[in-house]
């Protein structure tokens, strides 16, 4: 006699039981939902008689005291890091021929302005403060993307949250200015040469993560979830 398999029902039954355990991503409620589809059919093998409820608060137990949640923090980590390779990567190439020609222009450029301008306190917070306006602005405007899309497509994707500004490193783009107007009158000319250095490079980095990554979003997604590209067909 064949084995019992879960209906469609009960598939769409397991995606609930994973929304309402806090699992909000729809990628991670699909894994989840093929990890507790398996071994209640692999159960239903050897032991037909058990209920499906049964088989699925048995399966959810072994997931221990905090549920689901150490998946999805497993996860959140797994996706960072390969959200943080494709930064990596992207930076890397302002350091290669033909870029780095503008990447070392733009580091002497702000190496001279640092030793050369004077601004005062006043005027250096009114700039940090427009700075900071078109920063938080970036961050707002990709939130709204973000957010529109999820209602589009009726789900939300772990990877597409960290690419459209809930990634480890987003909340360090403002930290160039601070460094601009802490060492933009420092007397020690290889320091202001390192800072400039390091300033031109977290530029980079804000440039890659609010304009070069968002603008590969798609790519990404359907080369790390192949059923997204099928899923907002």
């Amino acid at each position: 006699m064949d084995s019992k398999k879960l209906t469609t029902a009960q598939i769409e039954q397991l995606y609930t039981f994973t929304k309402q355990h806090y699992v909000e991503y729809y990628d991670l409620q699909t894994e989840l939902v093929d990890h507790l589809a398996n071994a209640i059919e692999l159960e239903w093998e050897t032991n037909p008689t058990p209920s499906f409820e049964t088989l699925l608060n048995k399966e959810f137990k072994k997931f221990g005291v905090f549920g689901f949640m150490d998946v999805v923090e497993e996860k959140q980590k797994a996706m960072n890091k390969k959200y943080n390779n494709w930064v990596w990567h992207h930076f890397k190439s302002f350091f290669r021929l033909p870029q780095i020609i503008g990447t070392f222009l733009s580091i002497l450029l702000l190496f001279q302005l640092m030793k050369t301008i004077s601004v005062s306190n006043q005027m250096s917070t009114i700039f940090m403060f427009i700075i900071l306006i078109f920063f938080f602005g970036g961050v707002i405007r990709m939130s709204n993307k973000r957010k529109k899309t999820a209602k589009e497509e009726g789900k939300k994707w772990l990877l597409k949250d960290i690419i459209y500004g809930y990634s480890s490193i987003t909340g360090m783009s403002y930290l160039p200015f601070q460094l601009f107007f802490q060492f933009q009158h420092h007397s020690n000319q290889f320091i202001v040469f390192l800072m400039s250095l390091f300033i031109v490079s977290m530029l980079i980095i804000e440039y890659i993560i609010f304009f070069i990554i968002p603008s590969k979003a798609q790519e990404y997604l359907e080369k790390t979830y192949p059923e997204y590209k099928v899923s907002n067909q």
